[in-house]
């Protein structure tokens, strides 16, 4: 008996090194997964069950308010949707000022937690997405309020996910208020995150929010990460000391998000945004060009010219002055009826 058990125990270790070392237990694995999968369902079975009971007897009252509660919900959703559009417009109008590659919007896929990696220090969850549903290695996990981790062994129908909070995790964040950069590292706490090689002398204090940078490219940019909750500094000391708290529900959600990010290199993005804005001039130098045809047709007829007109009229008075001769003839002439024949004798002697 004691000398089977050696073996086992021989056995044993000799797999886990084999695993840690190498890659011939990948394919094993994935096959176990299959397995484990059917377990994870099983074990879920009662749970799932009593949901759907639990859901069938509710009473109307509850079912009503609920209904309230999530209409009123999904309004001020839809008021904070329609802000978050013009922003996103309006950021992509500046980024095209400065010349910047455009932003495309995430892709992302519900995923169910389903397991617990059992070790307390390791902060490892299994989700139910895997190879078969697109799933890459490295790619960022989120829930309803921030960043959670990011997936780190691949099954086919399986994920394992590596917590924020895990002592060999760290994630590029910065400051929302300043945008002041940092590494924020777990601490195997997780309630607590630690921003590593802060200065002492930084802009940061108790309440900051801190999201993802997108250095790396690793994790998305803009995604809530943690807030600030303790800020120590010390003149002794060239660090200060900060904690923070994760914004993700890490130990409560039970539905997550995977976010599939733009796959795309960050030259091929800058040169599809290059031809974009080229062929935008080369559309905004064609538009004007009508335009730009318009006054010299309103430059030949010499508008200004029709004025100048006036100027030989004006030059010449003669025309209005007989007629205002003959004006006076018939009030001379009521006056006076021998001097109207003079005038009009003297005219033609002029005319000759």
């Amino acid at each position: 008996m004691g000398v089977r058990l050696l073996v086992l125990v021989v056995l044993s270790v000799a797999l886990m090194v084999v695993d840690a070392r190498f890659t011939l237990l990948k394919p094993v694995r994935s096959q176990m997964s299959l397995v484990l999968m059917q377990s994870y369902w099983i074990t879920d079975l009662p749970q799932r069950l009593w949901q759907g009971v639990a859901s069938q007897f509710g009473s109307r009252t509850e079912l009503v308010a609920e209904n309230e509660k999530l209409q009123t919900e999904n309004l001020l959703l839809q008021g904070r949707l329609q802000k978050l559009a013009a922003l996103t417009e309006q950021n992509v109008r500046l980024r095209e000022l400065l010349n910047s590659s455009a932003l495309v919007n995430e892709k992302v896929e519900v995923a169910e937690l389903i397991g617990m990696d059992p070790n307390p220090f390791t902060h490892r969850i299994i989700i139910n997405k895997g190879e078969r549903d697109g799933v890459v290695l490295g790619q960022p996990v989120l829930d309803a309020r921030g960043l959670m981790g990011q997936v780190v062994e691949l099954m086919p129908y399986t994920s394992r996910v590596l917590l924020l909070t895990d002592t060999t995790h760290s994630i590029p964040v910065q400051v929302n208020r300043n945008g002041l950069r940092a590494i924020a590292s777990g601490t195997g706490n997780p309630e607590r995150l630690e921003l590593r090689h802060v200065a002492d002398t930084a802009d940061i204090k108790e309440g900051d929010l801190l999201v993802s940078s997108g250095l790396g490219q690793r994790f998305p940019a803009g995604y809530p990460v943690a807030t600030v909750k303790e800020v120590i500094h010390d003149s002794g000391q060239p660090f200060a000391i900060v904690r923070a708290v994760p914004t993700a529900a890490l130990n409560r959600s039970r539905y997550l998000l995977l976010v599939f990010s733009d796959s795309r290199t960050p030259e091929e993005r800058a040169n599809e945004a290059a031809q974009a804005q080229e062929a935008d001039r080369q559309g905004g130098d064609g538009a004007p060009v009508v335009p730009a045809t318009v006054p010299k047709p309103g430059a030949t007829p010499a508008t200004p010219a029709k004025p100048v007109a006036p100027a030989p009229a004006a030059a010449a008075p003669t025309t209005p002055a007989k007629p205002a001769a003959h004006v006076v003839k018939p009030t001379a002439a009521k006056p006076a009826a021998s001097k109207p024949p003079a005038t009009t004798r003297a005219a033609p002697r002029t005319e000759e």
